[in-house]
């Protein structure tokens, strides 16, 4: 029974937590940016809850604020050069404190991890329908491959992906959510008028869905590594916001380097779905 009440907890949690990210993609400007903002305000507390001691908080104090400069920068709608020029010059600046401290660079590490996916999000968002349908190409992927990895894995069981790192982890399941992550992506895109074509949809997709992957092991490794169950309990049933969004920041980053490289930093959602 405890199982059952808690996969209606995780359901129940992840429906909310969808639509709630899909209205405010829809939404578009300031309100995206607001939630991007957010994730990564939190992605950078749970990260320093796990690796900072307590009395490092001068510390963890200087890394919320450098990170607070870059959140504001994105919120305004400066442009992403100056958004990333600033994202470099407060790791540079984290890094040397760290150092001065003697911290180690783990800490510093959620500055770059927290804010290249506020970033990455809203760079890939923009402004326009480009935008919009990149993002939820972007989700299609990642949530489709979180979901069918996890009732896959269940479902089949067999030889574990990575037991050092998340013993609940089964190849049957990777496989299975890489499948279901490339087929929504790429259903997800055609519906949306993709200007890319299949085979590169696919190549993309298929991309993402293994670094979402991949992403979700990072975090598995870093919790291991600190001793940690879950990175906090702010969302019932899925434990904190970094446990939700491991794969996406991997995925999200991705996507964005892809689209920078074929049409720049300022709208690289039209790389897929331009005009």
């Amino acid at each position: 029974m405890a199982g059952r009440s808690n996969l209606q907890q995780r359901v129940l949690s992840a429906i909310v937590l969808v639509v709630a990210a899909l209205l405010l993609t829809w939404l578009g400007g300031i309100w995206y940016r607001l939630l991007c903002a957010a994730i990564a305000a939190a992605v950078l507390y749970e990260w320093l809850m796990m690796i900072l001691p307590s009395e490092a908080r001068v510390h963890g104090a200087l890394l919320s604020a450098l990170l607070a400069l870059v959140l504001i920068l994105m919120l305004a709608g400066y442009p992403v050069r100056t958004q990333l020029g600033a994202l470099a010059a407060t790791i540079v600046v984290a890094a040397a404190h760290a150092a001065y401290e003697r911290r180690g660079f783990w800490p510093v590490t959620g500055i770059a991890y927290a804010g290249g996916l506020a970033i990455a999000l809203a760079a890939l968002r923009g402004a326009d329908a480009a935008g919009f349908a990149a993002t939820l190409f972007l989700f299609a992927v990642v949530w489709a491959t979180d979901i069918l990895a996890y009732f896959v894995g269940r479902a089949i069981g067999g030889p574990k992906l990575a037991p050092a790192i998340s013993p609940g982890k089964t190849w049957s399941g990777a496989i299975g959510g890489t499948v279901a992550g490339v087929v929504a992506g790429v259903l997800v895109a055609l519906a949306l008028g993709a200007g890319a074509g299949v085979a590169a949809l696919v190549v993309v997709a298929l991309l993402l869905s293994v670094l979402s992957q991949i992403g979700d092991l990072f975090e598995s490794r870093l919790k291991r590594m600190f001793s940690v169950k879950d990175s906090s309990q702010l969302i019932p049933g899925h434990g904190g916001v970094m446990d939700r969004v491991d794969g996406l920041v991997a995925a999200a980053v991705a996507l964005f380097v892809i689209g920078v490289a074929f049409v720049g930093l300022e709208r690289p959602a039209h790389a897929f779905f331009g005009g």
